[in-house]
């Protein structure tokens, strides 16, 4: 979505010297997206592994508590190097991102997904086996867990579409 105080906000980007040296800079681009996309790998076979157990198919053997446990901070500690990476990547081209419809899709989708994180594990904090219980818990953990894999896969398709829009 295209506004003219969207158009502003980015030449204001553009001209600030953060942007410029970013520009300039041949190396600086191919080295941010390297981190970021090692960021990306990071976090998306974190929560491969912890879909993969609230579905069921991975880890029965263990308490999705402690499948959590063990790759929730592997998703929480990354996001703030993909959003200062992703960041840095928008001041170097903002037109190119926050023009972007597509851009504008990849951060709807990772609020989202966030937000449904947190549904997810906001119970589990206050009871460890909230989640491993049958019935409608059951349903809905797995209900959870395809939501949040479409959307983790929808965020990784987007990011890289936004270069061909």
């Amino acid at each position: 979505m295209r506004t003219q105080a969207l158009d502003n906000f980015c030449a204001w980007i553009e001209r600030t010297p953060l942007s410029q040296a970013i520009q300039v800079t041949s190396w600086s681009v191919p080295a941010v997206q390297t981190v970021h996309i090692l960021a990306i790998a990071a976090v998306m076979a974190s929560v491969l592994m912890l879909n993969l157990r609230l579905l069921g198919v991975m880890g029965r053997d263990r308490p999705i508590a402690e499948v959590s446990a063990r790759f929730r901070p592997v998703i929480w500690w990354t996001l703030p190097i993909l959003l200062l990476s992703g960041a840095i990547l928008i001041v170097g081209e903002p037109v190119r991102s926050l023009e972007n419809w597509v851009f504008q899709l990849k951060m709807t989708l990772l609020i989202t997904v966030i937000i449904l994180t947190l549904a997810y594990q906001v119970p589990l904090k206050k009871d460890r086996n909230y989640w491993d219980t049958t019935g409608t818990r059951r349903g809905a953990i797995k209900l959870i867990a395809i939501v949040s894999l479409a959307l983790w896969v929808g965020i990784v398709c987007a990011g890289r579409w936004i270069a061909y829009v």
